[in-house]
């Protein structure tokens, strides 16, 4: 009963974005001829844009059932199912759609997305790759096509796949966005932080990649200009709580702790249930037991709707909680199920790091004196590594030695770790290094270094698995500084398995039996250093620094060739941004009996 310029006029509404007066020009539509297919479609989509999303479910289920071989209703469809969260029965209706319509390019694209919320990655990849391959400049298809690869950890091809969707689209800023995602992830900060800014050039009020940049910026160091980035986020989306989150993380790392908790506070205000923003609390706050954020959390743990990621925040903010409280047991089995979740979220095997070790050992051969390039007397920079198992003391000794005049702590450096096993991934497990191997970690790591821009010619990297690294260090560094903290094994493990590592590469950190046996790698590790390079490498007792402060401060300054300085006694003061778990303890003066926490939980 209805004629084309009708339909056509309810059409061109819903295509001005005038989904109000679409809306009532369809019901009026409808009375004339209620079974008029069409018009349904345009109502529930224009329901959908109005956020009815239930009404509009109901609209397009109608005109399917009118019009059962209708291709854009089962696409309509499948996209308001989406947006209810069901991406199983949204899967379905693509797939109609597509099974209408073979070319359906926009719905092998939707369905790519449905299937990649199912964590089904590879179908979804594949799903993409026919959205492409019906219409080869779909930029959108190419930018969820890199999420599906990011997520499967296939960065180098997600960010072929991106920069595909911006040669395509230069003005993406979704795909700049993800494409810096991909970046940080690769350890790429600086050039993550770039592509994050050419998002928000091409869209100012883009919140998440204002938030993105902040985490690179985190991570470079520069944690006031972190700081900027949530607040520009926060301000453009005041209840973005990841970003109250974030920056409650950075204002921790510089020290102004009350700031953070209430950071951390005002993300919880907002959305009651974030258990991500309870975790970070409880690291920061000491609970007393009328508080009542600890029946909140209590009862987030016992909804067993909630995801295993958000009840394995709540499982490690709990642990602290009864760890406060001299409740002991409780505290054991919430930390053991939190690490059970964390490491099953891993899918770690310890058998990953006895290969990699054995590996590292096998570019070293015994009777051979390792490969060393001659030091570097042109180099304007000396480094000093400071190196041990997690939870050793090295954040604590690299405050000690930032304190001096001559030195830098500049935290924990990702590269060396990165031209080393760079160069154990592309060879065979018997390769033996090679000059040009070693003249690639020694200029790759002064140019990162370089790139710091601080005047002192000294710098600390203190990430402690660069004890895997030795061998390259000296060999590249011959005048290096390695540091080794010993702590005692027991006080080390507990306090590494009662933490959580935001980073994905302390996967043995989640089990006691997976730890002891990676306590005994790493001793048999720094053995074999020491027989490879003997007297190069100074071991400091942690016990002994928190008990004879000077005079191990003397000995270990006297080993780096440094002047004595006094201040190097006054680290608490030293408000340098420090970036690890530690960073609350190393702002107190020395104190000691921390590798005693164990032993209220020895059985």
């Amino acid at each position: 009963n209805l004629t084309q310029d009708q339909v056509n006029g309810v059409i061109n509404l819903y295509v001005a974005g005038q989904m109000t007066q679409a809306e009532r020009a369809c019901r009026e539509l409808l009375k004339i001829d209620p079974q008029a297919a069409m018009v349904l479609n345009v109502l529930g989509a224009a329901l959908q844009k109005l956020g009815q999303l239930a009404e509009a479910v109901k609209s397009f289920e109608k005109a399917i059932q009118i019009k059962p071989d209708y291709a854009e209703a089962y696409y309509n469809y499948g996209t308001a199912l989406q947006e209810l969260a069901k991406p199983a029965e949204a899967v379905k209706s693509f797939e109609k759609a597509i099974q209408i319509k073979p070319d359906f390019a926009i719905a092998y694209d939707n369905r790519g997305s449905a299937l990649r919320n199912l964590g089904q990655l590879e179908a979804s990849v594949k799903s993409f790759d026919k959205a492409i391959e019906i219409q080869p400049d779909f930029a959108i298809a190419y930018d969820n096509r890199g999420n599906a690869l990011q997520d499967l950890g296939r960065l180098m091809d997600a960010m072929k796949s991106y920069d595909m969707a911006i040669q395509i689209k230069p003005d993406f800023p979704n795909a700049y966005s993800h494409r810096g995602t991909a970046l940080h992830d690769l350890g790429q900060w600086e050039a993550a932080v770039k592509s994050y800014d050419k998002a928000i050039q091409t869209k100012p009020d883009y919140a998440e990649a204002y938030y993105n940049r902040g985490m690179a910026l985190q991570r470079l160091g520069q944690v006031q200009e972190a700081m900027k980035s949530y607040e520009k986020a926060i301000q453009i989306r005041p209840d973005y709580v990841k970003a109250y989150c974030n920056r409650g993380n950075a204002l921790q790392d510089l020290g102004q702790l009350e700031d953070a908790m209430q950071s951390y506070d005002k993300a919880i205000q907002i959305k009651p249930d974030f258990a991500e923003a309870y975790h970070h609390l409880s690291m920061q706050k000491e609970f007393k037991p009328d508080d009542a954020q600890i029946g909140i959390m209590e009862s987030l743990y016992a909804d067993s709707e909630r995801s295993e990621i958000d009840h394995k925040h709540l499982c490690f903010a709990l642990a602290h909680v009864y760890d406060d409280l001299g409740e002991n047991d409780k505290s054991f089995n919430r930390l053991a199920e939190g690490n059970r979740l964390r490491k099953k979220e891993l899918n770690y095997s310890i058998d990953d790091d006895r290969k990699l070790m054995t590996r590292i050992k096998g570019a070293f051969p015994a009777g051979k004196p390792a490969f060393e390039l001659a030091p570097d007397s042109m180099a304007s920079i000396q480094p000093f590594f400071i190196v041990g198992m997690l939870r050793s003391g090295t954040t604590l000794v690299e405050q000690i030695l930032a304190c001096h005049s001559q030195v830098h702590g500049a935290g924990e450096l990702v590269f060396m770790e990165r031209l080393a096993s760079s160069i154990l991934s592309i060879q065979s497990d018997h390769y033996k290094l090679s000059q040009n191997d070693i003249k690639r970690v020694h200029d790759g790591y002064l140019e990162k270094l370089t790139e710091l821009k601080v005047p002192e010619k000294i710098i600390t990297d203190k990430t402690p698995h660069n004890f895997l690294w030795i061998g390259f260090i000296l060999s590249a560094f011959p005048e290096a500084k390695i540091i080794h903290l010993n702590r005692d094994p027991k006080a080390i493990c507990w306090s590494i398995y009662k933490r959580y590592f935001s980073t994905i590469g302390h996967g043995y950190a989640y089990d006691l039996v997976d730890l002891a046996e990676y306590h005994k790698l790493y001793i048999d590790m720094m053995s074999f250093w020491r027989e490879r390079f003997p007297n190069a490498i100074y071991d400091l007792c942690y016990e002994d620094l928190t008990e004879s402060q000077e005079e191990e401060t003397r000995k270990l300054l006297a080993f780096c060739d440094l002047q004595w300085e006094k201040r190097c006694l006054d680290f608490h003061q030293n408000t340098r941004v420090v970036q690890t778990p530690s960073a609350a303890q190393v702002r107190k003066k020395m104190y000691q009996g921390s590798s005693e926490a164990w032993k209220k939980y020895a059985v």
